[in-house]
Protein backbone atom coordinates (compact mmCIF):
# COMPACT_ATOMS: atom_id res chain seq x y z
CA UNK A 1 0.00 0.00 0.00
CA UNK A 2 3.10 2.47 0.87
CA UNK A 3 4.22 1.70 -2.62
CA UNK A 4 1.21 2.07 -4.23
CA UNK A 5 0.89 6.23 -2.72
CA UNK A 6 4.02 7.09 -3.21
CA UNK A 7 3.79 6.60 -6.84
CA UNK A 8 0.62 8.40 -6.92
CA UNK A 9 2.40 11.31 -5.14
CA UNK A 10 4.98 11.36 -8.22
CA UNK A 11 1.68 11.74 -10.79
CA UNK A 12 -0.60 14.21 -9.57
CA UNK A 13 -0.16 14.84 -5.88
CA UNK A 14 -3.30 13.25 -5.09
CA UNK A 15 -3.42 13.66 -1.42
CA UNK A 16 -3.62 17.10 -2.20
CA UNK A 17 -5.95 17.24 -4.40
CA UNK A 18 -8.11 14.98 -2.34
CA UNK A 19 -8.35 17.44 0.76
CA UNK A 20 -10.08 19.61 -2.21
CA UNK A 21 -13.05 17.77 -2.47
CA UNK A 22 -14.79 18.03 0.94
CA UNK A 23 -17.26 15.12 -0.04
CA UNK A 24 -14.33 12.34 0.15
CA UNK A 25 -13.60 13.12 3.37
CA UNK A 26 -17.03 11.49 4.89
CA UNK A 27 -17.51 7.71 6.09
CA UNK A 28 -20.29 5.78 4.62
CA UNK A 29 -21.78 2.25 6.82
CA UNK A 30 -18.46 3.09 8.77
CA UNK A 31 -16.02 2.96 6.23
CA UNK A 32 -14.31 5.48 4.10
CA UNK A 33 -15.73 6.09 1.20
CA UNK A 34 -14.45 4.90 -2.07
CA UNK A 35 -16.26 6.77 -4.96
CA UNK A 36 -16.04 4.84 -8.08
CA UNK A 37 -18.89 5.49 -9.87
CA UNK A 38 -17.54 8.91 -11.78
CA UNK A 39 -18.93 8.36 -15.05
CA UNK A 40 -22.52 8.49 -13.39
CA UNK A 41 -21.76 12.00 -11.96
CA UNK A 42 -17.95 13.56 -10.28
CA UNK A 43 -17.43 14.76 -7.06
CA UNK A 44 -16.83 19.04 -6.97
CA UNK A 45 -14.02 20.20 -5.96
CA UNK A 46 -14.32 23.49 -3.55
CA UNK A 47 -13.60 25.55 -6.13
CA UNK A 48 -16.70 24.85 -8.20
CA UNK A 49 -18.36 24.62 -4.84
CA UNK A 50 -17.25 28.10 -3.60
CA UNK A 51 -17.89 29.98 -7.34
CA UNK A 52 -21.95 28.69 -7.10
CA UNK A 53 -21.87 30.09 -3.64
CA UNK A 54 -20.05 33.21 -4.43
CA UNK A 55 -22.86 33.96 -6.79
CA UNK A 56 -25.78 33.15 -5.04
CA UNK A 57 -24.36 35.38 -1.86
CA UNK A 58 -22.83 38.56 -4.10
CA UNK A 59 -24.36 38.72 -7.78
CA UNK A 60 -27.61 36.99 -7.73
CA UNK A 61 -29.28 38.81 -10.70
CA UNK A 62 -30.87 37.70 -14.23
CA UNK A 63 -28.57 38.62 -16.90
CA UNK A 64 -28.20 40.23 -20.16
CA UNK A 65 -31.23 42.31 -19.36
CA UNK A 66 -30.28 44.63 -16.79
CA UNK A 67 -28.52 47.72 -16.82
CA UNK A 68 -27.66 47.50 -12.80
CA UNK A 69 -24.61 46.35 -11.08
CA UNK A 70 -25.59 42.78 -10.16
CA UNK A 71 -26.75 42.14 -13.48
CA UNK A 72 -23.87 43.18 -14.83
CA UNK A 73 -21.64 41.04 -12.94
CA UNK A 74 -23.64 38.20 -13.56
CA UNK A 75 -23.69 38.78 -16.62
CA UNK A 76 -19.99 39.11 -17.53
CA UNK A 77 -19.12 35.77 -15.17
CA UNK A 78 -21.69 34.03 -17.45
CA UNK A 79 -20.08 34.61 -20.66
CA UNK A 80 -16.62 34.82 -19.22
CA UNK A 81 -18.06 30.96 -18.51
CA UNK A 82 -18.54 30.17 -22.35
CA UNK A 83 -15.34 31.69 -23.62
CA UNK A 84 -13.64 29.05 -20.85
CA UNK A 85 -15.48 26.63 -22.99
CA UNK A 86 -14.68 27.88 -26.24
CA UNK A 87 -10.66 27.49 -24.86
CA UNK A 88 -11.40 23.98 -23.04
CA UNK A 89 -13.09 22.86 -26.85
CA UNK A 90 -10.80 24.93 -28.73
CA UNK A 91 -13.88 25.79 -30.84
CA UNK A 92 -13.21 28.76 -33.41
CA UNK A 93 -15.65 31.57 -31.63
CA UNK A 94 -18.04 31.99 -28.47
CA UNK A 95 -20.85 32.07 -30.57
CA UNK A 96 -20.48 28.60 -31.29
CA UNK A 97 -20.98 27.41 -28.00
CA UNK A 98 -24.82 26.98 -27.00
CA UNK A 99 -25.46 25.97 -22.88
CA UNK A 100 -27.77 23.52 -22.11
CA UNK A 101 -28.78 21.24 -19.14
CA UNK A 102 -26.48 18.60 -20.45
CA UNK A 103 -25.58 16.13 -23.10
CA UNK A 104 -28.53 14.62 -23.66
CA UNK A 105 -30.24 18.02 -24.17
CA UNK A 106 -27.96 18.76 -26.82
CA UNK A 107 -28.57 15.90 -28.88
CA UNK A 108 -32.02 16.54 -28.82
CA UNK A 109 -31.65 20.21 -30.02
CA UNK A 110 -29.59 18.65 -33.07
CA UNK A 111 -32.30 15.99 -33.39
CA UNK A 112 -35.29 18.84 -33.22
CA UNK A 113 -33.73 21.78 -34.94
CA UNK A 114 -31.28 20.51 -37.44
CA UNK A 115 -32.84 17.26 -38.02
CA UNK A 116 -36.51 18.75 -38.50
CA UNK A 117 -35.60 20.98 -40.85
CA UNK A 118 -32.51 18.73 -42.74
CA UNK A 119 -33.52 15.43 -42.36
CA UNK A 120 -36.09 13.93 -44.80
CA UNK A 121 -37.50 10.80 -45.48
CA UNK A 122 -35.85 7.78 -46.73
CA UNK A 123 -33.15 9.27 -45.16
CA UNK A 124 -30.73 7.40 -42.92
CA UNK A 125 -28.94 7.87 -39.47
CA UNK A 126 -26.09 5.98 -38.33
CA UNK A 127 -25.18 5.43 -34.47
CA UNK A 128 -23.04 2.62 -32.95
CA UNK A 129 -24.34 -0.76 -31.34
CA UNK A 130 -22.33 1.47 -27.81
CA UNK A 131 -24.51 4.52 -27.83
CA UNK A 132 -25.94 5.69 -24.22
CA UNK A 133 -29.72 5.89 -24.29
CA UNK A 134 -29.53 9.46 -24.82
CA UNK A 135 -27.63 9.28 -28.28
CA UNK A 136 -30.30 6.73 -29.33
CA UNK A 137 -33.99 7.59 -28.04
CA UNK A 138 -33.86 11.50 -29.51
CA UNK A 139 -32.86 10.25 -33.28
CA UNK A 140 -36.37 7.81 -32.78
CA UNK A 141 -37.90 10.02 -32.17
CA UNK A 142 -37.09 11.61 -34.79
CA UNK A 143 -36.97 9.20 -37.46
CA UNK A 144 -41.13 8.72 -36.70
CA UNK A 145 -41.57 12.56 -36.95
CA UNK A 146 -39.66 12.81 -40.69
CA UNK A 147 -39.68 8.99 -42.08
CA UNK A 148 -35.70 8.35 -41.40
CA UNK A 149 -34.26 4.91 -40.21
CA UNK A 150 -31.24 4.25 -38.09
CA UNK A 151 -28.78 2.26 -38.74
CA UNK A 152 -26.13 0.29 -36.64
CA UNK A 153 -22.53 0.29 -36.60
CA UNK A 154 -21.84 -3.31 -35.27
CA UNK A 155 -19.41 -3.36 -32.60
CA UNK A 156 -16.63 -6.97 -31.59
CA UNK A 157 -16.30 -8.95 -28.67
CA UNK A 158 -13.68 -6.16 -27.26
CA UNK A 159 -16.23 -3.75 -27.64
CA UNK A 160 -14.48 -2.03 -30.21
CA UNK A 161 -16.63 -0.36 -33.33
CA UNK A 162 -16.37 -2.08 -36.87
CA UNK A 163 -14.89 0.39 -39.00
CA UNK A 164 -15.47 -1.45 -42.38
CA UNK A 165 -19.28 -2.18 -41.50
CA UNK A 166 -19.15 1.70 -40.48
CA UNK A 167 -17.68 2.68 -43.78
CA UNK A 168 -20.24 0.48 -45.56
CA UNK A 169 -23.25 1.61 -44.23
CA UNK A 170 -22.40 5.69 -45.27
CA UNK A 171 -24.30 6.09 -48.45
CA UNK A 172 -26.21 9.33 -50.59
CA UNK A 173 -29.10 8.83 -48.24
CA UNK A 174 -27.20 9.15 -45.04
CA UNK A 175 -28.49 12.12 -43.23
CA UNK A 176 -26.06 12.39 -40.17
CA UNK A 177 -23.98 10.69 -37.90
CA UNK A 178 -24.00 10.33 -34.44
CA UNK A 179 -21.63 8.92 -31.99
CA UNK A 180 -20.55 8.82 -28.77
CA UNK A 181 -16.70 9.44 -28.45
CA UNK A 182 -16.04 6.87 -25.28
CA UNK A 183 -18.57 4.42 -24.45
CA UNK A 184 -20.26 4.74 -20.87
CA UNK A 185 -20.83 0.68 -19.88
CA UNK A 186 -17.46 -0.62 -21.90
CA UNK A 187 -15.01 2.53 -21.50
CA UNK A 188 -13.77 1.70 -25.30
CA UNK A 189 -12.41 5.20 -26.63
CA UNK A 190 -13.86 5.48 -30.22
CA UNK A 191 -11.46 6.54 -33.18
CA UNK A 192 -14.17 9.66 -33.88
CA UNK A 193 -11.07 11.48 -35.92
CA UNK A 194 -11.20 8.42 -38.72
CA UNK A 195 -15.55 8.61 -38.13
CA UNK A 196 -15.53 11.99 -39.06
CA UNK A 197 -13.23 11.90 -41.77
CA UNK A 198 -15.37 8.90 -43.62
CA UNK A 199 -18.65 11.06 -43.01
CA UNK A 200 -17.12 13.84 -44.54
CA UNK A 201 -16.35 12.76 -47.81
CA UNK A 202 -19.98 12.22 -48.12
CA UNK A 203 -20.47 15.27 -46.67
CA UNK A 204 -22.40 14.32 -43.94
CA UNK A 205 -22.48 16.25 -40.36
CA UNK A 206 -20.98 14.35 -37.44
CA UNK A 207 -22.62 14.52 -33.98
CA UNK A 208 -19.87 13.43 -30.80
CA UNK A 209 -21.43 12.97 -27.50
CA UNK A 210 -18.28 13.64 -25.53
CA UNK A 211 -19.86 12.96 -22.06
CA UNK A 212 -17.23 10.40 -20.98
CA UNK A 213 -14.70 11.80 -22.90
CA UNK A 214 -14.11 15.12 -21.75
CA UNK A 215 -13.34 14.53 -17.90
CA UNK A 216 -10.35 12.00 -19.49
CA UNK A 217 -9.45 13.31 -22.82
CA UNK A 218 -7.87 16.36 -24.54
CA UNK A 219 -10.54 17.32 -26.98
CA UNK A 220 -10.23 19.82 -29.87
CA UNK A 221 -12.85 20.14 -31.85
CA UNK A 222 -11.19 22.02 -34.98
CA UNK A 223 -8.80 18.87 -35.24
CA UNK A 224 -12.01 16.52 -35.18
CA UNK A 225 -13.70 19.02 -37.28
CA UNK A 226 -16.87 17.52 -35.92
CA UNK A 227 -20.01 19.48 -36.56
CA UNK A 228 -21.63 18.76 -33.14
CA UNK A 229 -19.79 17.73 -29.77
CA UNK A 230 -21.87 17.93 -26.35
CA UNK A 231 -21.19 16.79 -23.27
CA UNK A 232 -22.82 17.86 -19.65
CA UNK A 233 -20.67 19.81 -16.65
CA UNK A 234 -21.58 17.29 -14.00
CA UNK A 235 -19.33 14.68 -15.19
CA UNK A 236 -16.51 17.25 -15.66
CA UNK A 237 -16.22 18.40 -11.91
CA UNK A 238 -19.31 20.91 -12.35
CA UNK A 239 -22.76 21.02 -11.25
CA UNK A 240 -25.79 19.27 -12.47
CA UNK A 241 -28.01 21.09 -15.21
CA UNK A 242 -25.79 22.33 -17.09
CA UNK A 243 -23.84 21.88 -20.35
CA UNK A 244 -22.60 22.49 -23.83
CA UNK A 245 -23.39 21.84 -27.53
CA UNK A 246 -20.73 23.01 -29.59
CA UNK A 247 -21.84 23.36 -33.45
CA UNK A 248 -19.92 25.27 -36.21
CA UNK A 249 -21.24 28.39 -36.71
CA UNK A 250 -22.14 27.30 -40.37
CA UNK A 251 -24.60 25.12 -38.93
CA UNK A 252 -26.08 26.68 -35.98
CA UNK A 253 -27.04 29.83 -38.24
CA UNK A 254 -29.37 27.51 -40.50
CA UNK A 255 -31.05 25.70 -37.84
CA UNK A 256 -34.70 27.16 -36.23
CA UNK A 257 -34.64 27.88 -32.79
CA UNK A 258 -35.36 24.07 -30.33
CA UNK A 259 -37.94 26.63 -27.88
CA UNK A 260 -39.30 29.65 -27.71
CA UNK A 261 -39.25 32.27 -24.74
CA UNK A 262 -37.21 35.34 -23.79
CA UNK A 263 -33.49 36.24 -25.13
CA UNK A 264 -33.73 33.88 -27.86
CA UNK A 265 -35.56 37.13 -29.90
CA UNK A 266 -34.69 40.39 -31.44
CA UNK A 267 -38.19 41.85 -31.64
CA UNK A 268 -41.54 40.31 -31.06
CA UNK A 269 -45.01 41.51 -32.36
CA UNK A 270 -47.81 39.36 -32.37
CA UNK A 271 -47.54 39.22 -36.12
CA UNK A 272 -43.95 37.81 -36.29
CA UNK A 273 -41.16 37.39 -34.19
CA UNK A 274 -37.40 38.16 -35.19
CA UNK A 275 -34.92 35.82 -33.46
CA UNK A 276 -31.24 36.68 -31.92
CA UNK A 277 -28.20 36.13 -33.31
CA UNK A 278 -26.10 32.45 -32.64
CA UNK A 279 -25.89 30.98 -29.37
CA UNK A 280 -28.54 33.25 -28.03
CA UNK A 281 -31.04 32.07 -30.17
CA UNK A 282 -30.87 28.75 -28.68
CA UNK A 283 -30.91 29.76 -25.10
CA UNK A 284 -34.67 30.62 -24.56
CA UNK A 285 -35.16 31.95 -21.19
CA UNK A 286 -33.30 32.39 -17.76
CA UNK A 287 -30.64 30.09 -18.02
CA UNK A 288 -28.46 28.14 -15.25
CA UNK A 289 -26.52 31.48 -14.60
CA UNK A 290 -24.82 29.53 -11.25
CA UNK A 291 -24.49 26.40 -13.00
CA UNK A 292 -22.92 28.04 -15.62
CA UNK A 293 -20.34 30.18 -13.47
CA UNK A 294 -19.39 26.47 -11.69
CA UNK A 295 -18.94 25.09 -15.31
CA UNK A 296 -16.39 28.06 -15.33
CA UNK A 297 -14.56 27.68 -12.29
CA UNK A 298 -14.70 23.29 -13.14
CA UNK A 299 -12.69 23.87 -16.35
CA UNK A 300 -10.34 26.06 -14.64
CA UNK A 301 -9.83 23.82 -12.04
CA UNK A 302 -9.17 20.60 -14.20
CA UNK A 303 -6.93 23.00 -17.09
CA UNK A 304 -5.00 23.48 -13.30
CA UNK A 305 -3.98 19.81 -13.13
CA UNK A 306 -3.76 19.32 -16.74
CA UNK A 307 -5.86 16.93 -19.18
CA UNK A 308 -2.69 15.43 -20.32
CA UNK A 309 -1.59 14.42 -16.34
CA UNK A 310 -4.98 13.67 -15.90
CA UNK A 311 -4.99 10.84 -19.01
CA UNK A 312 -1.79 9.49 -17.91
CA UNK A 313 -2.71 8.89 -14.50
CA UNK A 314 -6.06 7.40 -14.62
CA UNK A 315 -4.47 5.31 -17.63
CA UNK A 316 -2.22 3.83 -14.69
CA UNK A 317 -5.72 3.30 -12.66
CA UNK A 318 -7.55 1.35 -15.51
CA UNK A 319 -4.48 -1.20 -15.63
CA UNK A 320 -4.27 -1.35 -12.04
CA UNK A 321 -8.09 -2.09 -11.58
CA UNK A 322 -7.61 -4.60 -14.61
CA UNK A 323 -5.19 -6.60 -13.11
CA UNK A 324 -6.47 -6.70 -9.71
CA UNK A 325 -10.23 -7.37 -10.64
CA UNK A 326 -8.27 -10.28 -13.53
CA UNK A 327 -7.18 -12.13 -10.05
CA UNK A 328 -10.70 -12.21 -8.79
CA UNK A 329 -12.22 -16.11 -9.23
CA UNK A 330 -15.31 -15.81 -11.57
CA UNK A 331 -15.00 -12.75 -12.64
CA UNK A 332 -15.61 -11.83 -16.00
CA UNK A 333 -14.45 -8.14 -17.52
CA UNK A 334 -16.70 -6.65 -20.88
CA UNK A 335 -14.91 -4.20 -22.64
CA UNK A 336 -11.55 -5.40 -23.51
CA UNK A 337 -10.47 -2.42 -26.04
CA UNK A 338 -7.45 -1.33 -27.09
CA UNK A 339 -8.06 2.27 -26.37
CA UNK A 340 -10.07 2.75 -23.36
CA UNK A 341 -10.96 4.98 -20.67
CA UNK A 342 -11.09 4.53 -16.71
CA UNK A 343 -14.18 2.76 -16.58
CA UNK A 344 -14.01 -1.31 -16.13
CA UNK A 345 -17.45 -3.25 -16.48
CA UNK A 346 -17.58 -6.63 -14.98
CA UNK A 347 -19.63 -9.59 -14.20
CA UNK A 348 -19.42 -12.52 -11.70
CA UNK A 349 -20.31 -16.02 -12.44
CA UNK A 350 -23.71 -16.65 -10.82
CA UNK A 351 -24.24 -13.26 -8.85
CA UNK A 352 -26.60 -10.62 -10.06
CA UNK A 353 -24.47 -7.18 -10.46
CA UNK A 354 -27.17 -5.18 -7.62
CA UNK A 355 -25.94 -7.89 -5.18
CA UNK A 356 -22.21 -6.91 -5.99
CA UNK A 357 -23.29 -3.37 -5.44
CA UNK A 358 -25.40 -3.65 -2.70
CA UNK A 359 -22.66 -5.76 -1.12
CA UNK A 360 -19.33 -2.66 -2.13
CA UNK A 361 -21.69 -0.57 -0.38
CA UNK A 362 -21.36 -1.79 2.92
CA UNK A 363 -18.14 -1.80 2.45
CA UNK A 364 -18.17 2.08 1.96
CA UNK A 365 -17.33 1.45 -2.06
CA UNK A 366 -19.81 2.90 -4.17
CA UNK A 367 -20.10 1.75 -8.06
CA UNK A 368 -22.70 1.74 -10.18
CA UNK A 369 -24.77 -1.51 -11.42
CA UNK A 370 -27.29 -2.11 -14.25
CA UNK A 371 -27.56 -1.35 -17.72
CA UNK A 372 -25.71 1.51 -17.70
CA UNK A 373 -28.86 3.23 -19.81
CA UNK A 374 -26.63 0.91 -22.93
CA UNK A 375 -29.06 -1.67 -22.97
CA UNK A 376 -28.36 -2.86 -26.83
CA UNK A 377 -24.63 -3.09 -25.23
CA UNK A 378 -25.57 -5.38 -22.12
CA UNK A 379 -27.83 -7.52 -25.28
CA UNK A 380 -24.92 -7.52 -27.23
CA UNK A 381 -22.55 -9.39 -24.61
CA UNK A 382 -25.66 -11.61 -23.78
CA UNK A 383 -25.88 -10.30 -20.38
CA UNK A 384 -28.81 -8.12 -18.05
CA UNK A 385 -26.70 -5.43 -16.11
CA UNK A 386 -23.17 -4.87 -15.19
CA UNK A 387 -21.20 -4.21 -12.40
CA UNK A 388 -19.10 -0.90 -13.41
CA UNK A 389 -15.93 0.54 -11.79
CA UNK A 390 -15.25 3.94 -13.18
CA UNK A 391 -12.06 6.22 -12.05
CA UNK A 392 -11.32 9.68 -11.49
CA UNK A 393 -8.20 11.27 -10.88
CA UNK A 394 -8.69 11.61 -7.32
CA UNK A 395 -8.70 7.71 -7.00
CA UNK A 396 -6.11 6.05 -5.49
CA UNK A 397 -4.64 2.68 -6.14
CA UNK A 398 -5.27 2.32 -2.45
CA UNK A 399 -8.77 2.76 -3.20
CA UNK A 400 -8.70 -0.09 -5.65
CA UNK A 401 -7.43 -2.35 -3.22
CA UNK A 402 -10.51 -2.01 -1.16
CA UNK A 403 -12.83 -2.47 -4.30
CA UNK A 404 -11.02 -5.56 -5.18
CA UNK A 405 -11.02 -6.65 -1.36
CA UNK A 406 -14.87 -6.37 -1.47
CA UNK A 407 -14.88 -8.03 -4.58
CA UNK A 408 -13.65 -11.35 -3.01
CA UNK A 409 -15.74 -10.58 -0.41
CA UNK A 410 -18.66 -10.99 -2.68
CA UNK A 411 -16.97 -14.45 -4.27
CA UNK A 412 -16.64 -15.90 -0.70
CA UNK A 413 -19.98 -15.24 0.46
CA UNK A 414 -21.44 -16.87 -3.12
CA UNK A 415 -19.47 -19.22 -3.57
CA UNK A 416 -17.67 -21.77 -1.28
CA UNK A 417 -14.41 -22.20 -3.29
Amino acid sequence: MVKARQSLQSHLEVDRIRRDFPILKQQIHGKPLVYLDNAATTQKPLAVIEAISRYYELENSNIHRGVHFLSEQASRHYEEARSKVTHFLNAAHDHEIVFVRGATEGINLVAQSYGRKFIKPGDEIILTEMEHHSNIVPWQILCEQVGARLRIVPINEKGELLLDEYAKLLNERTGLVSVGHVSNALGTINPVRQIIKLAHQWNVPVLVDGAQAVPHLKVDVQELDCDFYVFSGHKLYGPTGIGVLYGKAKFLEVMPPYQGGGDMIRSVTFEKTLYNTIPFKFEAGTPHIAGGIGLGAAIDYVSGIGLDKISAYEEELLHYATDALSTVKGVNIIGTAKEKAAVLSFVMEGVHPHDIGTILDHEGVAIRTGHHCAQPVMQHFGIPASARVSMAFYNTKYELDIMTRAVQKVRAMFHHD
